[in-house]
């Protein structure tokens, strides 16, 4: 039984690679995008119901699109990241609310709306109004250069004519395909976007013409000299640069509007001669942009606010419980499978316990399920008509699924409720499935990074006892990886070369690693600004200094105390101390230029019409710090509304100068 089966999984990963090929790197499609996703559904079901069927090279672990080796990579000089979405109109209050919270001020808000177009991205430098370099938009940080291909389109201005442009602009839109263009060549490609996909990534641009491209630009990146106030004006200064733009670009004043024009254009979206998914909504203001500034992945200052979701029914086989590694316990519906939107769903999630008690979900139910652009599939509601009278209530696992630990639910001192969330009691790395999910983190894209070594492999490794601990990676056994089924000498030294590669490392990117629960990108940002290197983040630990942190901007003593839970565990600190002495930790950068270099600051009291989190910064990038504490290292205090007094009398006694918020502002300007 198990031969056949494993034959069935050979052969559907070999036609699985073969297509993989032909979509991404040939943009040349054999089957329908709905045939791709089955096949992809079908390899992962047989690797979820046969757990010895493991390959590197399943769907799970596969890159959609990576750089092309037929062009040179190029970096951004401002990176190219995607957008936060909303789905409802919460979601856009939510966005609003961030935004005004972050600028600390009441204002009325001013939005510039654009379509989504789903299309290609791609960036144009000009340098003294001539095009100079086309980049697709790669992984954010840096795409292939394709200028010349880009040059074929009719849209893009070789040369900008007019006398009032920057010295060095990049302007960014997106190249697509109309409905009508595509209906003439629609036997080559699958659908526009993979046609416009295809045609930008040809070695010869002789072949990129042939195809009818365009491009709308929407926005801009690195500008030598800024003097537009808005993004509605930037808008109609492309326009008069020779640039297509979008005839529905709006600007709308408040959330509701936005929420209104919504709905009125979703319902004409199908008539317009190209694909969107959607709208983007942009702060209006560029000076607002600019203080708004990105997180970790996206601007805070943009949304997209994605259609409706796409729904279809399907009936509940069973419910998982999925361990993660904080120990919370997922319930997941493995229900059959059902095409939803273009994608095969064989699994939805339902939150939490509480979820399931209150939408009362059995096994067996048939359930309405929901897909939202790229947010996990999830059961909204179950058809009680449908329901069998065997059908009994699903009992939530009191012990973890994995270790057989006791659970429990978090009481939480703020909301004075229990949490929804049900979490395994078991500490570090006793738990496996715990401990696999931590290793999986520790890998990942926004931790250390390590290309080729996926999660299948991980729990491939996890299982042959390569890996129990994250330092294991670095001590693998290669010649044992090359006799693998579905490895082989070069695949393993490729492995050895991205781990070797991934020991250089920066601070904030280390703590993250750790998957500390409760400490989270810019957590593990706030973190390594205090501590500086990787020495001082250990004598947090070994000189019971953690306290000190609930003193910095931005860590409360929610993190504090899951630091200090984290290294109570005699494994967790194993951890941290062998992957400090393996990996070469980078000391966080400070920028070594500015007017207030070498100038640190605290701030006590609210401040006006700015947040800590712009005010601090602000100081950082003069090259400033900020300190956590009154002592003869602060070389002010600031002060704004309703100070602590403690910190003021420890300033004067100190001789330290206190500074109005309009007196720091001065030295700022």
């Amino acid at each position: 039984m198990n031969k056949e089966v494993e034959k069935i999984y050979k052969r559907k990963i070999k036609e699985f690679q073969k297509h993989n090929k032909l979509y991404y790197d040939k943009s040349a499609p054999a089957i329908s995008d709905r045939e791709f996703d089955e096949l992809k559904a079908d390899i992962i079901n047989l690797e979820k119901k046969y757990s010895f069927l493991r390959s590197t090279k399943s769907p799970s672990d596969s890159v959609g699109f990576k750089p092309s080796k037929n062009f040179e990579k190029f970096k951004h000089k401002v990176q190219m990241l995607s957008l936060s979405n909303a789905f409802d109109r919460e979601d856009l209050i939510n966005f609003e609310k961030k935004i005004l919270n972050y600028l600390n001020e009441k204002i009325s808000l001013e939005y510039s709306v654009e379509p989504k177009i789903d299309g290609i991205s791609a960036s144009l430098t000009y340098l003294n109004g001539n095009l100079t370099y086309g980049v697709s938009r790669g992984d954010g940080s840096e795409g292939e250069l394709i200028t010349n291909n880009l040059k074929t389109i009719k849209d893009i201005p070789h040369k900008i004519l007019k006398k009032n442009i920057p010295k060095e602009i990049e302007i960014r839109g997106e190249v697509f395909i109309e409905k009508k263009d595509f209906e003439k060549i629609k036997d080559n490609f699958a659908n526009p976007r993979n046609a416009a996909s295809g045609s930008l990534r040809q070695k010869d641009p002789k072949e990129t013409s042939k195809i009818p491209l365009k491009f709308i630009a929407y926005t801009f990146g690195f500008i030598s000299e800024n003097k537009f106030k808005n993004q509605s004006d930037f808008l109609n200064e492309l326009k008069s640069w020779g640039f297509l733009t979008s005839d529905y670009n709006k600007v709308i004043k408040s959330t509701d509007e936005l929420f209104i024009f919504h709905e009125q254009f979703e319902k004409k979206r199908f008539d317009l001669n190209y694909d969107i998914d959607g709208l983007v909504y942009k702060v209006n203001s560029l000076q607002l942009q600019k203080r708004l500034g990105f997180t970790s992945n996206a601007p805070r200052w943009a949304i997209a606010h994605k259609f409706s979701a796409d729904h279809a029914y399907s009936e509940i086989l069973n419910i998982d419980i999925q361990v993660g590694r904080t120990g919370a316990l997922t319930p997941v519906a493995k229900v059959k499978p059902v095409n939803i939107g273009g994608v095969v769903v064989s699994n939805a999630t339902l939150h939490n316990e509480d979820e399931i008690i209150r939408k009362d979900i059995r096994i067996g139910d048939t359930v309405k399920i929901e897909r939202a652009g790229d947010v996990i599939p999830h059961v909204l509601e179950v058809d009680l008509k449908k329901r069998k009278k065997t059908q009994n209530k699903f009992i939530f696992p009191t012990i973890c699924p994995s270790c057989g630990s006791k659970t429990e639910k978090e009481f939480n001192k703020i909301t004075k409720k229990f949490d929804a969330v049900r979490r395994c009691t078991n500490d570090g790395y006793t738990c496996n499935k715990i401990a696999i999910e931590k290793i999986k983190h520790f890998i990942s894209k926004d931790a250390i990074n390590i290309d080729g070594l996926g999660k299948k492999v991980i729990e491939k490794f996890w299982d042959l006892k390569f890996i129990k601990l994250p330092q294991d990676i670095y001590n693998l056994d290669y010649q044992k990886i090359s006799s693998l089924d579905g490895w082989g000498s070069q695949s393993a030294s490729n492995l050895k070369f991205s781990i070797e590669n991934s020991k250089k490392v920066t601070l904030d990117k280390f703590i993250f690693s750790l998957g500390i629960r409760h400490i989270g990108i810019e957590n593990a940002k706030i973190i390594a600004d205090f501590t500086k290197n990787i020495k001082s983040f250990l004598n947090l630990l070994k000189k019971d200094k953690i306290k000190e942190l609930i003193n910095i901007d931005g860590i409360g003593e929610t993190q504090v105390k899951s630091l200090e839970k984290f290294f109570q565990n005699k494994t967790n600190i194993k951890v941290v101390e062998k992957l400090s002495e393996i990996l070469s930790v980078k000391d966080r950068e400070v920028k070594s230029k500015g007017k207030l270099k070498n100038v640190s600051f605290m701030f006590t009291g609210k401040l006006q019409n700015i947040s800590r989190a712009e005010a601090k910064s602000l100081i950082e990038e003069n090259a400033g710090s900020i300190v956590s504490s009154v002592t003869k290292k602060l070389d002010y205090l600031v002060t704004g509304e309703k100070p602590t007094n403690r910190k003021v009398e420890q300033a004067k006694n100190l001789g330290i100068k206190i500074l109005t918020q309009k007196e720091w502002s001065d030295l700022l300007n």
